[in-house]
């Protein structure tokens, strides 16, 4: 991993910050505005980052760029789309054959997809899809607001991380 800039430093790349996004009046059109905004932020901390530092762990627990990216995958399709999966701790871990290409396209095609589905509602108090064998569903609702709070997360945890491989800043 390459050493990140020194605090302050003027020549350290920075990328101007997008602005909360204008979103539509409705609730399903204000929550999905900043579920999509924090989605933008969380793939593109991977643009431009070279394969070895985006596997590289940045704190002991492991926690890299790339294995993030592939838990919000997981994440988006275990809420939208009603996949479940066995193992959530190995949703952060990534394979030899996983790329950063393919790991964010993966993760625009769950993105794609989950949005799709959230289209289609028009009561977010309806039950969002689960995954067989689970017996209940939590509400579109709370299912748009925790994935917020889910990517939210994450996406700090990217900002954080990135910052330690090459300086890079910004949303």
């Amino acid at each position: 991993m390459r050493r990140a800039p020194a605090y302050g430093d003027p020549m350290a790349p920075r990328r101007k910050d997008t602005p909360p996004p204008a979103t539509g009046g409705t609730e399903k059109e204000v929550l999905v505005g900043f579920l999509d905004y924090l989605r933008s932020s969380a793939v593109s901390k991977l643009d431009g980052v070279d394969e070895a530092d985006a596997r590289a762990a940045a704190v002991p627990s492991g926690t890299n760029l790339l294995g993030l990216v592939r838990h919000l995958t997981f994440v988006e399709r275990f809420f939208f789309l009603g996949e479940d999966t066995a193992d959530w701790k190995a949703t952060f871990t990534c394979g030899e054959s996983d790329t950063v290409p393919g790991i964010q396209a993966g993760y625009r095609q769950a993105v794609a997809e989950a949005n799709a589905v959230i289209e289609a509602y028009a009561d977010l108090g309806e039950p969002a899809p689960r995954a067989a064998g689970r017996r209940s569903s939590p509400s579109m609702r709370w299912a748009l607001t925790h994935m917020i709070e889910e990517t939210a997360r994450h996406a700090g945890h990217l900002d954080i991380i990135r910052e330690g491989v090459d300086g890079r800043t910004g949303r």
